[in-house]
């Protein structure tokens, strides 16, 4: 069979592209291999969430989430927002008044690179659902006063709330599944099979063979394997600077009611020692697996409601030992997590004590975050002419996938993408200048 494309996966990073290719750009003979079903592997182990707050040196990020957003919204309006898209919101709270100056050059960053304005002590509450706000940019609520207010299941201790605007979340796999019917509506051909080979005749793409046997003639191959992208890479007698970190996600049944069902992403921007009682903290200091829990832990402990008004499931992450490790399946998980996780969201949000040791069983999963050493994703072509790569997402392949898409198919059909897109061509790790900025990067945006 000859096809235009073959797209190596199926995660969201592989379906956005090839909606984008076919139905966007009119391309005829997308073909999306991948040997598992659609989005199964990571992208449905997501947060679901989605912001256009992001730090940097430049304003890329913010372009691309801006750009992806736009992209967002307008499937939603077009789908009758079947993946249900709200603008809750991301909420930052500190209790360490030198970290409220940060707080304030943060969002005046984010506001010179395109994020919005900034508006302080001037607040209009969110809605719970629905996507049409004219509020962009972030509220910063310095005055203890309307933090109590609006927020009352705060800590008392809070000092400032950062509240970012265009951002909430989102139905993965409603708006996965959309997006592939979508494409295959209009010809992608989805294939069940596991990538073998790829050809390479004087340097370029030319053939993909499967392990069914198949061989697809093509002169364009896409690497958009997630956690597997590095063994993609391979394929073609190349390595991308990619790795792999395990975050785990708790699905915690909040049935006190602690957290509104209306609330925000809110997330602690504070590091933090957690409140274990004294025969815990002889217990873990026994065990040099669990001593490291007595530490001070890295802030972004971060919370958000989940499902509707029936549910009372809360989603919560920490990455507090993120460090890079072989991806492997099933993915194994620090069966202290979730004691850890409650307790470190519990400063925020100190009405979660309740449940220390009283909680319902709660699940957790999760999946691997692929990550470049700056945090930002790689698309663009590869060494191989009629090669490319899509993928290094981290933990944010759903908000980005689809402004990603749309710089894929601009190299990939010949137009010239956007100026934002050198920040996350595959080379740019190679130049010495650039590596040099990487070193005196601080904050990548990582939660």
């Amino acid at each position: 069979m000859t096809v235009e494309v073959v797209i190596c996966g199926a995660g969201i990073a592989g379906i956005a592209a090839a909606y984008e290719l076919a139905v966007r750009r009119g391309m005829r003979g997308v073909a999306l291999v991948d040997e598992r079903p659609p989005l199964s592997l990571t992208s449905d182990k997501s947060t679901e969430a989605y912001r256009n707050w992001w730090p940097g040196p430049d304003g890329a990020m913010v372009a691309l989430m801006n750009r992806s957003i736009d992209r967002l919204e307008a499937l939603a309006r077009a789908s009758g927002n079947v993946f249900r898209l709200n603008r809750r919101g991301y909420v930052y709270a500190t209790a360490e008044p030198e970290r409220v100056t940060l707080f304030r050059q943060a969002a005046e960053q984010a506001a010179a690179q395109g994020a919005g304005p900034v508006r302080v002590d001037d607040y209009t509450p969110h809605h719970a659902e629905g996507l049409e706000s004219d509020l962009t940019g972030a509220d910063l609520l310095l005055d203890p006063a309307l933090i109590r207010q609006h927020f009352p299941y705060l800590s008392e201790r809070t000092a400032a709330v950062v509240h970012a605007r265009r951002c909430g979340w989102f139905s993965s796999t409603e708006f996965g599944a959309y997006l592939l019917e979508e494409a295959r509506r209009v010809g992608v051909t989805l294939i069940n099979a596991p990538v073998a080979g790829v050809e390479v005749v004087n340097g370029a793409v030319r053939g993909v063979r499967l392990g069914d046997g198949q061989t697809l003639a093509t002169g364009s191959f896409v690497n958009a394997g997630g956690p597997l992208a590095n063994e993609v890479a391979r394929l073609l007698g190349l390595e991308v600077p990619l790795f792999c970190e395990r975050h785990a996600k708790l699905a915690f049944h909040d049935d006190q009611g602690v957290i509104p069902r209306d609330a925000p992403m809110l997330i602690w921007a504070d590091p933090q020692r957690l409140p274990w009682e004294a025969e815990e903290r002889e217990m873990l200091a026994e065990d040099e697996a669990t001593r490291g829990l007595l530490a001070e832990l890295p802030g972004g402990a971060h919370l958000r409601p989940e499902g509707g008004s029936g549910s009372d499931v809360v989603l919560m992450l920490w990455a507090y030992d993120a460090h890079p490790v072989p991806p492997v399946w099933p993915v194994n998980f620090d069966p202290s997590f979730p004691e850890v996780v409650l307790r470190g969201l519990s400063t925020m949000a100190p009405g979660l004590a309740a449940y220390f040791g009283a909680a319902r069983r709660p699940m957790l999963d999760g999946g691997y975050y692929v990550k470049t050493r700056d945090n930002r994703p790689l698309i663009g072509p590869l060494p191989v002419a009629g090669a490319y790569v899509v993928g290094g997402y981290s933990g944010y392949g759903l908000m980005a996938a689809a402004g990603g898409a749309e710089l894929l198919a601009d190299y990939l059909i010949g137009e010239a993408p956007p100026k934002f897109a050198a920040a996350f061509a595959p080379g740019r790790f190679e130049d010495p200048t650039y590596r040099a900025r990487l070193a005196a990067w601080g904050d990548t945006g990582q939660l």
